[in-house]
């Protein structure tokens, strides 16, 4: 039997869960079909999912159609909560894409589907509630060819010629295959499929049950089994509780089995092994290859982390934009954070941090419906009434040249020096770390540690202390001492030779202040169109008129700064009379419009900063002593790569050679 995992994912109200429901039904898993305005779908069983109508957790139920056994996993549609459907693209074998008839490609469906491209999982769509849509599936699947790709194809049971033609056009050496034999094998197709050239398109109702045999059938029919490797290694996408508060570790085996009281973290054990059906489970012995199933009795592991032979996940591509402050109304401020990082580990995104000085508690998020389910659950769960402040803006930092930081560290009995390449990359792409240095210049040993090291911090930038992103860090010379060099020195020269590039093109204006921009989509009557592009050009941004499908209404679309765009839903609600709707999602980080002002406003002192320090410490007549960043270059052991920039001084020299 084949056994695949499938994601349902969507923009919110597209009708994910819905279908979810009309899978399990129609495959008998269910007897009664659930209703999300009802609050008794399977997959959303929580007490918020319940009151709000929505999905905020990833849930998972197991259906069997003819051959087919299928995990589904349902996902959060809403945009708050995208950062928890990424975490569950990096297990499937495929993805359910629902689009709405009656909306079409949202800006949120974009970035679904910009995010299946970026972990390559082969796509399924389904366009949802056909029977309240008044226009011809030709239109509909158009749009999809426009706006999320040319190979999104309407597929039925039976792939007549002109449906063959259609695919084959999507790669030239399968057209010629096509031209010679006029037809295409089941097999050619699943490949195309599998390399994301062509995405079948159904079309349906969910809550009619229609179309959903025809997708069930498209899915046993089209999809790849993925093939086990044959040593361990597993996939964590969810970190959860229980109803007991038991903390489950969710996985996707890609090869191997693992038993019970196996040890696969630290010295950590599991204790059971789950396999779950919605909120009902059975404990099984040993899990094969394939499947997902929780682990109970582990408690370092996080989402995205490698177990086995994986490597852990590149870091999630959605990150929060908003930083507020917990209020405890009272409640010990102790026992909040203790509340607060339990949620982390089922969120690793709200990055709590905690400021001794200050006594204050710090959160990030994504948005305000975030907030409002953060604030809920720590009611429900640990009883804590709090409240939060108003959020601010997560900033980060950039470098917009190359440059070559140096690290030295030589108190007495120790030694190290680091030479770094620091360069700027693509947006969005973080840092990333590598290592162009010959084992002949510094050992094998020590280059580790130096790469060890880079990935042990957050690095920050020098105007703000903000984050720094978009930045490659290469090894690229260094020096070690037989006698006094130990693996914490290097760490003391690597991360000084950061600070020290950094500090080196802050003086060069080289360094750059990101925001998090929004990309919007407003509707709103015909008369206020004016107004709104006022608006937008006043919040730094632009827009354009997309559509005015009605006399009376208009829709706009563009991209504004986060910081701008805070509170703008409410003035629109006012001045359009509860007429109007705004649709927000981040679109990622580009330069800050007003970075000046919020540079002065930071009043970040890089230099004071002791605990990222861009100073280096030197050694004579057997004493150390500070030596400030923009004298380290003249100082340094080892020369750079580039001669040109070289500025040893003769002690220095002399120093190297010794």
């Amino acid at each position: 039997m084949k056994q695949i995992v499938a994601g349902i994912v969507a923009h919110v109200d597209a009708g994910k869960t819905t279908l979810s429901e009309a899978l399990l039904y129609h495959a008998g898993t269910v007897r009664q079909l659930g209703r999300v305005d009802k609050g008794d779908a399977f997959l959303d069983p929580e007490a918020l999912e319940k009151q709000r109508g929505i999905t905020i957790f990833s849930h998972q139920a197991r259906l069997t159609y003819d051959d087919l056994e299928l995990t589904l996993l349902d996902t959060p549609g809403h945009v708050d909560f995208a950062a928890q459907a990424e975490q569950v693209l990096s297990v499937l074998d495929v993805a359910v894409l629902v689009v709405s008839a009656l909306e079409g490609v949202q800006g949120h469906t974009r970035t679904l589907w910009q995010l299946l491209q970026r972990y390559q999982v082969p796509t399924v769509i389904f366009v949802n509630k056909m029977d309240t849509n008044d226009r011809e599936a030709s239109r509909i699947l158009a749009q999809l060819q426009q706006a999320l790709a040319p190979g999104c194809l309407a597929f039925s049971t039976d792939l007549m010629p002109a449906l063959q033609e259609e695919i084959a056009l999507q790669d030239e050496q399968v057209l010629d295959q096509f031209m010679a034999t006029e037809q295409l094998s089941d097999a050619t197709v699943r490949q195309m499929i599998q390399r994301r050239q062509i995405f079948p398109c159904y079309f349906g109702s969910a809550l009619k049950l229609t179309g959903i045999t025809e997708l069930l059938a498209g899915l046993q029919q089209w999809t790849t089994q993925p093939t086990p490797q044959p040593d361990f290694g597993a996939r964590v996408f969810k970190i959860s509780r229980d109803e007991k508060g038991e903390r489950l570790t969710w996985v996707r085996l890609t090869g191997g089995t693992l038993k019970t009281k196996a040890v696969v973290v630290d010295d950590e054990k599991i204790n059971q092994i789950r396999r779950y059906n919605g909120l009902k489970y059975t404990v099984i012995p040993v899990a094969i290859s394939g499947d997902v199933y929780a682990l109970t009795g582990l408690t370092t592991t996080y989402p995205g982390q490698g177990l086995g032979q994986l490597k852990d996940a590149q870091r999630p591509v959605l990150q929060p934009v908003l930083n507020v402050a917990l209020d405890p109304q009272g409640n010990d401020i102790q026992v909040c954070l203790a509340a607060l990082r339990r949620l982390e580990e089922e969120d690793p995104e709200l990055h709590v941090t905690w400021s001794e000085p200050l006594q204050e508690l710090r959160v990030q998020i994504m948005g305000t419906v975030q907030l409002e389910v953060l604030q809920q659950l720590l009611q429900q769960r640990f009883d804590l009434a709090v409240t939060f402040g108003a959020g601010s803006i997560l900033y980060q930092e950039t470098i917009t040249q190359p440059i070559e930081g140096v690290g030295h560290f030589e108190p007495l009995r120790h030694y190290s020096e680091v030479h770094l390449l620091l360069e700027p990359t693509a947006p969005g792409s973080g840092v990333t770390f590598a290592s162009d240095c010959s084992l002949e210049v510094l050992g094998r040993n020590w280059q580790h540690q130096v790469l060890s090291s880079l990935q042990a911090k957050t690095h920050l930038g020098v105007l703000t202390g903000a984050p720094l992103t978009d930045v490659k860090i290469s090894l690229i010379g260094g020096k070690a001492s037989n006698v006094h060099s130990v693996g914490g020195d290097f760490r003391e020269a690597t991360w000084r030779a950061v600070r020290q590039g950094l500090m080196m093109l802050q003086a060069q204006q080289a360094c750059q202040l990101l925001e998090p921009w929004y990309q919007f989509q407003l509707t709103v009557p015909t008369e206020q169109v004016g107004r709104v592009m006022t608006d937008v050009q006043r919040m730094s941004g632009t827009c354009t008129l997309a559509e005015q499908a009605a006399s009376t209404m208009a829709t706009l679309v563009g991209t504004a700064p986060v910081s701008e765009m805070q509170g703008y839903a409410q003035a629109v609600h006012a001045y359009t009379h509860g007429q109007g709707q705004l649709a927000c999602q981040v679109l990622g980080y580009q330069p800050c419009h007003n970075a000046t002002e919020v540079i002065a406003a930071a009043n970040y002192d890089p230099v004071g900063d002791l605990e990222n320090t861009p100073g280096s410490v030197f050694c004579a007549h057997g004493a150390g002593y500070p030596v400030h960043w923009d004298d380290v270059p003249a100082m340094a052991h080892c020369p750079y790569r580039d001669e040109t920039k070289s500025v040893l001084s003769d002690n220095a020299k002399n120093h190297y050679n010794r």
